[in-house]
């Protein structure tokens, strides 16, 4: 898919300067979340979940906990960008009560107040 973002580029970064949130079952790790807090704006900079683990809510679970930090620490919103070539993300992220803000290319911009 042409202009993909590579999730995995300077991720070892990021989980040194964020807040990362794992999601375990059993001994497995089977997804994470990355955000950023700052005063009273979040931002997820990336979530993933272990194909091995799809459709067992762990990316509901993870997004709940993401929400919970961001509350905890003071933030009074979310925000986040997915891509437009993976429709499911977005309808997702709507049905979780986020909201489109706006687009760019085919980067879709969303946040949620909390």
């Amino acid at each position: 898919m042409p202009d993909l973002p590579d999730v995995s580029g300077g991720l070892e970064q990021e989980i040194t300067e964020r807040i990362v949130l794992v999601a375990e079952v059993e001994d497995d790790v089977a997804g994470c979340a990355v955000v950023s807090i700052d005063g009273t704006s979040a931002h997820l900079v990336n979530i993933a979940v272990d194909p091995d683990f799809k459709g067992k809510g762990i990316g509901r679970i993870l997004l709940e906990a993401v929400e919970d930090r961001a509350l905890r620490d003071g933030a009074t919103g979310i925000a986040l960008a997915t891509h437009a070539g993976i429709p499911e993300n977005v309808d997702l992220y709507r049905h979780l009560g986020w909201s489109e803000t706006s687009r760019n290319g085919n980067k879709v911009f969303m946040k949620k107040n909390l």
